[in-house]
């Protein structure tokens, strides 16, 4: 029998995991449904995010000011990535990008290690308050990391329904032809989006730096989970992708504590299932069967 209290710390802390999975995830899940490349290199913008918010907060004594460091620099590493690279391979096929990510991927963890070390550096929370729970003490901090998750969901729900480069965008995924004859500048839709993904991702990093070591291999940790949640939400789709983060951090919480290498285990049976009953993942569009 699970205590309730080891229950209640369980949930909320596969909530925050999960929310941190989100936001990593979405920046992988946007490129892939727009511009179909797979862009690996989200997980050198979350590494660059972390380190951001550990230098910058180290600097100025403010953690949110690193993290909002951290989103930027991520989103201008981004720009000038997908104008000097990713710019050249869009018509290429989906496997070239992934390599050429990867290599890009492998490049920033020496640029990392060249700068910081390969000495793994801790974050300091910015809050130690605890709230109670249904009489469990639940850290502060992880509840923000939660309520930043429904924020940027809330948001890019906005931004993609409600703006006219959101509509666009949307269109853009279903069919891109479609978009280029109606005289939109497709490519800098691109790279609006490849930016905010790069943002997500450096945020993502920054949120998650206190809750771990920062070490310039946390991009390569982190991979396999994030492939996961893309794959098993659907590809291209943002609601997808939320449920399955949302789902693949709970099993990694709660499976551990009933059952330890459950936690590393359970998330690929899962996949699996998925994968069974609906190739395309939760809400992926027919559109990307084989």
């Amino acid at each position: 029998m699970i205590d309730t209290q080891l229950l209640i710390s369980g949930v909320i802390f596969g909530l925050s995991l999960g929310s941190i999975y989100f936001l990593l995830a979405i920046g992988l899940s946007l490129c892939f449904g727009l511009m179909r490349i797979i862009s690996l290199d989200q997980l050198l913008y979350y590494s660059f995010g972390a380190y951001m918010a550990y230098t910058v907060g180290l600097a100025t004594g403010s953690f949110w000011f690193g993290v909002a460091a951290g989103t930027v620099v991520a989103g201008l590493i981004s720009f000038i990535v997908e104008r000097l690279i990713f710019r050249r391979i869009y018509e290429r096929d989906p496997t070239f990008s992934m390599i050429t990510s990867f290599g890009l991927l492998i490049g920033g963890i020496g640029v990392i290690k060249f700068f910081w070390g390969v000495v793994p550096r801790p974050v300091e929370v910015p809050t130690v308050i605890q709230v109670d729970v249904f009489g469990t003490a639940v850290p502060v901090y992880r509840l923000i990391v939660i309520g930043f998750a429904i924020v940027v969901y809330v948001g890019i729900w906005l931004f993609l329904h409600r703006t006219i480069v959101g509509k666009a965008i949307r269109a853009a995924i279903e069919n891109v032809e479609h978009v280029e004859g109606l005289g939109i500048n497709v490519s800098r839709l691109f790279t609006i989006t490849f930016v905010i993904a790069g943002a997500l991702s450096g945020l993502a990093g920054g949120l998650h730096a206190p809750l771990i070591m920062v070490d310039p291999m946390m991009g390569l940790e982190t991979m396999a989970f994030v492939f996961m949640i893309v794959i098993i939400g659907g590809l291209g789709s943002i609601k997808g992708t939320l449920i399955s983060a949302l789902i693949v951090g709970q099993v990694v919480s709660v499976g551990s504590i009933i059952y330890a290498p459950m936690a590393q285990m359970a998330p690929f049976v899962m996949m699996l299932l998925v994968l069974l009953v609906r190739p395309t993942g939760l809400y992926g569009s027919p559109l990307y069967k084989r």
